[in-house]
């Protein structure tokens, strides 16, 4: 898959999705290929940001312990990517859209893309910068979500249906990254 397929993932009436789903990749393939990296992005990047920008990035910056938060948001990250594929096997499969384990998993490790990238705003020092960044991010992600769900499901010809199963999934997405911000925060 080019980077111009996964710029088009978001966008409806493409057979991207379908495409990924073809190419049968492995559970522990997307997690060791596609999140385990992806998930390094956010705390290599707030750790440098945390070391060497400060309190110039914004106040109290400077006095956290960046190694201890960088590590347990690596691995919430990781633990996040399981649950997820759970949540969206169960959320689709009670919502009689019937997508199996592997195509929620596959959603589940190319959704959170636009939000892992997101983080490479770091490298600038300005807080707006990254604030608007995240925005962005989640924005893409929601819609790869649901173009995801739209072609990964059995039954998914009901755009309410749809919405709703996505409206679902990213709230219970911005619930875990909203624990882990909070996480970050509180060391």
């Amino acid at each position: 898959m080019t980077v111009s397929h996964f710029l088009r993932l978001p966008l409806p009436g493409n057979d991207g999705w379908q495409a990924l789903k073809r190419k049968n990749f492995s559970i522990p393939f997307l997690a060791w290929v596609v999140v385990l990296p992806m998930s390094l992005l956010p705390p290599v990047l707030l750790y440098f940001a945390g070391v060497h920008y400060g309190d110039d990035f914004m106040p109290g910056f400077a006095d956290k312990e960046w190694r201890f938060i960088t590590t347990i948001l690596f691995l919430a990250e990781l633990l996040t990517f399981f649950i997820m594929g759970w949540l969206i096997h169960s959320v689709m499969n009670s919502d009689k859209m019937e997508i199996s384990y592997h195509d929620a998993y596959l959603l589940a490790a190319i959704a959170p893309i636009p939000l892992w990238l997101s983080s490479l705003a770091l490298l600038v020092p300005v807080l707006a910068i990254s604030v608007v960044s995240v925005l962005v991010g989640l924005c893409f992600s929601s819609l790869l979500i649901y173009q995801g769900i739209k072609s990964l499901c059995q039954r998914s010809d009901d755009d309410v249906v749809a919405m709703s199963a996505t409206y679902t999934v990213m709230a219970a997405s911005l619930l875990a990254w909203g624990i882990l911000m909070a996480t970050v925060w509180a060391f």
